[in-house]
């Protein structure tokens, strides 16, 4: 939508006119101009054309709008004039936020981290009330979605008026744990106040690569890929079985991220659940949701800490161990193998959103991402978090 209304002096009779102008794309406004001004002005803006042609094909109202206003169309006068398109690069000049699911304004941040949460205890809240099962078993392993899942199931408990011990939590230590995802795991879970347990899968691990006949099992150091989906299928199927046996449902902890990259153990791991209350949450929102949860003291104060060093660690799946032995942080690191969550994320939203080609979404990242210092980031981020990405780097993980 484009407005340019009459300039001083174009008239002397009983109006005054202010020579207002504005450029809108899809109700936001993109650039506007100063009224009653004696001196000349132009405003100019990037208009995404290929956004709005895809916003109307998947909005029915735009099709009833030119149907209701087709007659008022016709009385419009046409004018046709002709434009030359720059021929060398142009760059863009509107701001694109590096973080599509997480707002940079403060105010709009706290809202929408509360909402995000009541959504999803919402969610959880009816589903147990549906099937009349007042328990929930999940996994914790000391990470991001099961953090963000224990949450979503404490504050789903409140809101029942039942007690934080039907929760069943239970942190399943593997071959590649690490002690400080182990703490972090039992640390949540005390001050969440569930029934907290610990299960070791190593043993049932072992019996199962020794019935493969997998050279693991003669200590040899093969960690290939059945090693790790032998842990992962092992701690799904002690959710499983003990929410049998407790009469609850299993509670999912993998992110809408991990689904879209299809970086999940298929069949047997943190997408397998009776109700996954992350599904529809990306990675880069669950951080900020948990960094909210700290910083407003959702838990409590106490919960702080463990929070903080919880969004401080390593994204790991931990299934394959240091090769010199245990080791307080984890050996492996997620994002060396699918690319840093805020560039998928920002990926995943313009292409699920909008249905953009590779290259488009390529050129949006680089605009986005090539300077740290330009734009604004979320005021819950720390500086030594933000980060810059060139186009190599941009088009090496979109490939992913």
């Amino acid at each position: 939508y484009l407005y340019a209304g009459a300039g001083l002096g174009e008239s002397t009779n009983d109006l005054a006119w202010d020579g207002h102008a504005l450029i809108y794309e899809n109700g936001s406004l993109l650039a506007e101009s100063q009224r009653f001004q004696i001196d000349e002005q132009i405003i100019m803006a990037d208009i995404d054309l290929e956004r709005l042609e895809q916003e109307r094909m998947r909005l029915t109202s735009f099709t009833d709008s030119v149907a209701n206003y087709a007659p008022q169309l016709q009385q419009m006068r046409h004018v046709a004039f002709e434009l030359d398109v720059p021929q060398g690069a142009v760059r863009l000049q509107r701001h694109v936020g590096r973080f599509p699911y997480v707002p940079s304004d403060p105010a709009r941040l706290n809202e929408r981290c509360a909402e995000v949460y009541n959504i999803q205890v919402q969610g959880l809240v009816k589903r147990l009330q549906a099937t009349g099962i007042q328990r929930v078993v999940i996994g914790i392993s000391g990470g991001l979605d099961s953090t963000q899942a224990l949450i979503v199931a404490a504050r789903a408990m409140d809101y029942l008026k039942l007690p934080r011990t039907n929760i069943l939590a239970y942190t399943m230590p593997g071959f590649a744990t690490s002690t400080l995802t182990r703490g972090n795991a039992h640390s949540l879970m005390d001050v969440v106040g569930a029934a907290a347990q610990e299960i070791d899968i190593r043993p049932s691990s072992l019996q199962m690569l020794r019935d493969l006949g997998h050279p693991y099992a003669n200590e040899e150091e093969q960690y290939d890929i059945t090693f790790e989906n032998v842990q992962a299928g092992e701690r799904t199927s002690h959710l499983f079985r003990l929410a049998n046996y407790h009469n609850a449902l299993v509670l999912g902890t993998g992110d809408l991220s991990e689904l879209a990259l299809g970086w999940a153990t298929y069949g047997v791991g943190d997408q397998m659940s009776h109700y996954n209350v992350n599904a529809s949450v990306p990675k880069t929102l669950i951080q900020y949701l948990i960094r909210w949860a700290a910083n407003t003291n959702q838990l409590g104060p106490e919960a702080h800490d463990t929070l903080i060093s919880i969004l401080n660690t390593e994204i790991s799946p931990e299934l394959v161990p240091h090769k010199e032995g245990e080791s307080s942080q984890p050996a492996q690191s997620t994002e060396a193998k699918i690319g840093p969550y805020e560039l998928q994320d920002f990926n995943l939203y313009y292409i699920s959103r909008f249905g953009f080609k590779p290259s488009k979404v390529a050129f949006l990242s680089h605009h986005t991402w090539r300077d740290r210092t330009r734009g604004n980031w979320p005021e819950l981020l720390p500086v030594e978090n933000r980060n810059e990405y060139d186009l190599a780097t941009i088009k090496k993980w979109l490939d992913v």
